[in-house]
């Protein structure tokens, strides 16, 4: 085996489309990006066999201290067959010695391996599938697992829901929560426009609105325009905007209302059924009537792929949405897209582990996800490989100061 400090693009590229745990925060532009976005280093390992050829691949991101040292973090890395432990051990050998030549403190990585199989409430399924012996040897060849956490603890979700896409179309769409369909059904009645324009001014103005009512601070529009930018250059990002043309929406809602009201003449057994559908339409003929564009961005997802694997990353919406279901149609029109390319699955990117937690708008997350069906799963968690120990413990309270002389 051959370690490699910098693997070049094109071999990466190669390795990463065919491996079975190729994730969109190992590619090759995640690193350009985080680089550009946030100021890390990003370096490119990887491992050879006596063949010369790649058997292992790791994004590294790299952060400098004020005393010349550095921290990494491998997002769901390794790229790696994890059934070989030799080839974890002999990975893990070098990187250690990869740590110690450029004064590396620690790496943290969080692979894309399921722990256990859990039920809907997040418990384990007495019997199912388990990665119980994969986590013991990570802790014997020297790895310090950082614990099970049930929230956003960590630096990625730590469960999430799938989709698994190499079923019939018709088999995945059975799945989907019935409410769920209903909404993707009654969008239609809007003549939603869908597009796949990278529009990152929508974007962020979309989930500015949602951070105030969700109480989150979103990154800033260059953060997001720089994503694109970097994410857009091997096909591994795309939008789906959803857009409403208001004038269109009021003709539609002004007829109907006619129809209705023409049909309450003559039908009063079903008096109270048309007023309620007459007070609704006028509610949204009001919330429509004070639009003076042709056409508005009411949704807008942002899905992330490899080249077998997608994931829906970012979303932004305003309350227009709500009213004509634009949320559930991005969410549908994604996952059809995925299914129609041949992908392997589609990825939520995040759920609580605890369903029934006390923070509501988790709770509210995990219920918009899990109407989508299939497999809820639980990650194996997070991994510090440790080259300096006292660093290691030192680093949190240093690097906490150095933020705050910062400041200052």
């Amino acid at each position: 085996m051959k370690f490699i400090d910098n693997v070049d693009i094109k071999r990466y590229h190669e390795f990463e489309s065919y491996n079975k745990k190729s994730h969109f925060l190992q590619s090759y532009e995640w690193g350009l990006f985080c680089k550009r976005a946030k100021g890390q280093v990003p370096v490119y390992v990887g491992m050879e066999n006596d063949l010369g050829n790649l058997v292992a691949t790791c994004l590294i991101l790299l952060r400098k201290t004020p005393l010349g040292y550095s921290y990494g973090y491998a997002p769901r890395g390794f790229i790696l067959d994890y059934s070989d432990k030799e080839v974890i051990k002999e990975f893990t050998n070098y990187l250690k010695d990869y740590m110690k030549q450029n004064k590396i403190i620690y790496i943290k990585f969080d692979p894309d391996i399921k722990y256990q199989d859990i039920d809907e409430d997040g418990k384990r399924v007495d019997g199912g599938e388990n990665n119980y012996e994969l986590y013991n040897y990570m802790l014997s060849l020297g790895y310090k697992h950082t614990g099970f956490y049930r929230l956003y603890e960590g630096n990625q979700p730590r469960y999430t829901f799938r989709i698994n896409l190499k079923k019939p179309w018709e088999e995945i769409e059975a799945k989907f929560n019935k409410s769920f369909m209903k909404s993707v059904k009654r969008s239609y009645s809007y003549n939603l426009i869908v597009d796949n324009e990278v529009r990152v001014h929508d974007f962020y103005c979309l989930i500015e609105s949602n951070s105030s009512k969700d109480g989150f601070d979103p990154h800033s529009e260059e953060y997001y325009k720089i994503f694109s930018e970097e994410m857009s250059k091997d096909n591994n990002m795309k939008y789906f905007n959803i857009s409403i043309r208001p004038k269109e929406l009021l003709d539609n809602i002004n007829k109907e209302i006619d129809d209705l009201s023409n049909e309450l003449k003559v039908n009063k057994k079903k008096e109270a059924d048309i007023k309620n559908k007459i007070a609704r339409l006028e509610k949204e003929r009001e919330v429509f009537s004070g639009i003076d564009k042709d056409e508005v961005c009411v949704c807008s997802l942002i899905c992330t792929y490899t080249k077998t694997r997608a994931w829906s990353l970012y979303i932004g919406s305003d309350d227009l949405a709500n009213f004509t279901f634009a949320v559930t149609r991005s969410y549908y029109e994604a996952i059809k897209d995925a299914y129609d390319k041949g992908y392997e699955f589609f990825d939520l990117f995040g759920t609580p582990g605890d369903p029934h937690t006390k923070y509501k708008n988790l709770a509210k997350l995990h219920d918009f996800k899990r109407k989508f069906g299939d497999e809820y799963i639980e990650f194996i968690g997070e991994f510090d490989l440790v080259n300096n120990k006292l660093l290691y413990k030192m680093l949190p309270v240093m690097l906490k100061v150095y933020r705050k002389l910062r400041r200052k």
